[in-house]
């Protein structure tokens, strides 16, 4: 458990990490490529330019069988004609009518873009193929309770090559589970506010069958898209957007509200570009050039903090001001790396850091991942929260040590050269990967070797460095990151503004 969790430990109710947002993409091997399909089309004897012709009636199949499943479940086809339509709002409203019994729960259509392909001749190769194309298509939103996933929807577009886009929650994936385990919960929106034992809840959460999801997946294509009997493939079921939520559930709002002020305020000015990359576990280098950075946003639901990197983030929010959550979300799977076995060209397996594969089945390795950013982010959170510890020890650095007959001045944080020394041991990706003489050097480019090396000596007799056994690598100790990160805080975010005021 975190220091911030022990702080608080009598006003929290329990800790909860569970997926929260996920969309999975199935797409028809083969047929999701403009070469795939000109193929496919061709070995069936159909022409390329018939390709509109042999898609209608798919189509029209698509549109008969979402009007029988209406018509079996007792529910309307609903026609979108709005874009501010709330689709998710709306199926609440059917909800609060219909109840939570499994089954088919409201269906939408809209009409939307879509992938497609168009047919083409060229006319110096005299090849006749078909070109990746963009349109507008009718789109099938089928709403539906499954008894494993709870609440769920399947997009399924009219058109050719009938990709198809699949949404769960995992929170109500979890509700479905404390039902069946009998565990009393309280559910709003997405958030639980209160389990019965918030241990035996994380243990389901941990209990994640791939296997079985992958069968309900081609399960609700077959109902939903049937036009695949006829195709004669398969769905590739791929990650395109995932969110992974560690909540912290408060007894009382009076209790949340204080903390969770004071630490939005603190760490939209502590949270630096190189703490976001360490945060989601990578290493900022100067060559990157994606979006990074923070943002605050205020909602009905209250007030949000969102530090981005890329396709991915990481953001702190209160739910009904009762529960603090820290969620990492990502839209590119492949933004994280982890150690797996990746295939050579020539054929060969090794084991080494590749990006993580966007199947369905890498949700394992993702939740480690996007769980450890959580982690990472609640202990930077931690050291924002509490600076009484270190502000003791600020004053015990600042003091002259002696090792060995020789006197190692301590640190004055109103000096220059000690915040940008502070400064650069502290920075993301040395978190991870250590510090080193040359990480010093770079950053003070004016030091000798033998200056780096000192100040090196000087920060390791304070007790701020310790070094890794056979190596020439440094690591922050605990003591050290709660002394610099109380110092610039208290300079930085304290003692400066109130001058400029003064």
């Amino acid at each position: 458990m975190t220091p911030l969790l022990n702080r608080y430990e009598d006003q929290i109710s329990g800790v909860l990490s569970c997926w929260d947002r996920v969309v999975i993409q199935g797409t028809l091997p083969g047929l999701c490529f403009a070469d795939g399909m000109t193929s496919y089309l061709k070995s069936r004897g159909i022409r390329i330019f018939d390709y509109p012709r042999w898609a209608e009636p798919l189509r029209d199949e698509l549109r008969e069988n979402a009007e029988r499943l209406a018509k079996e479940s007792g529910v309307e086809i609903e026609f979108v004609r709005k874009a501010t339509f709330r689709k998710e709002a709306r199926v609440q409203e059917v909800l609060s009518q219909r109840g939570n019994e499994p089954g088919l729960v409201h269906i939408l259509s809209a009409m939307e873009s879509c992938h497609t392909y168009k047919p083409w001749h060229d006319k110096e190769t005299h090849r006749t193929f078909l070109k990746p194309d963009s349109g507008k298509c009718l789109h099938y939103y089928f709403y539906f309770i499954d008894e494993e996933l709870g609440l769920c929807y399947m997009r399924v577009p009219t058109w050719s090559p009938f990709r198809l886009q699949f949404y769960f929650n995992g929170h109500n994936q979890l509700a479905a589970k404390l039902d069946k385990a009998g565990i009393a919960y309280r559910l709003l929106d997405n958030a639980f506010t209160h389990v019965e034992d918030f241990e035996a809840a994380q243990k389901l959460v941990d209990d994640v069958d791939v296997a079985k999801i992958h069968r309900a997946l081609d399960r609700f294509a077959m109902r939903y898209c049937p036009v695949i009997r006829q195709l004669g493939v398969d769905y590739h079921w791929s990650l395109m957007q995932v969110e992974y939520a560690t909540d912290i559930v408060f007894a009382r709002q009076s209790d949340l509200a204080p903390i969770y002020e004071n630490l939005t305020r603190t760490a939209i000015h502590a949270v630096k570009p190189e703490h976001v990359a360490t945060f989601l576990g990578r290493k900022l280098t100067g060559n990157y050039e994606d979006e990074l950075g923070n943002d605050f946003s205020t909602r009905i639901e209250g007030t949000r903090l969102r530090h981005h990197m890329g396709p991915a983030s990481i953001k702190m929010y209160d739910k009904f001001k009762l529960v603090m959550r820290i969620e990492t979300t990502v839209n590119d799977v492949s933004f994280f790396k982890h150690h797996r076995k990746v295939e050579q060209r020539d054929g060969t397996t090794v084991y080494k850091l590749a990006p993580l594969k966007k199947s369905i089945y890498s949700l394992g390795d993702l939740r480690g991942l996007l769980s450890a950013a959580n982690r990472r982010y609640i202990d930077f959170l931690s050291a924002l929260d509490d600076t009484s510890a270190g502000t003791k020890l600020l004053n015990k650095v600042s003091e002259s040590k002696s090792e060995n007959g020789r006197t190692y001045k301590g640190f004055n944080f109103f000096s220059d050269g000690d915040q940008r020394l502070f400064e650069a041991i502290v920075r993301g990706e040395h978190t991870i990967q250590g510090l080193r003489h040359t990480d010093l050097q770079r950053r003070f480019p004016d030091h000798s070797p033998g200056q780096i090396s000192r100040l090196i000596k000087r920060l390791r007799v304070q007790g701020l460095l310790k070094r890794v056994g056979g190596s020439y690598k440094y690591y922050v100790t605990e003591i050290g990151r709660r002394v610099v990160l109380a110092g610039l805080k208290l300079k930085e975010l304290f003692l400066v503004p109130e001058l400029a005021r003064a």
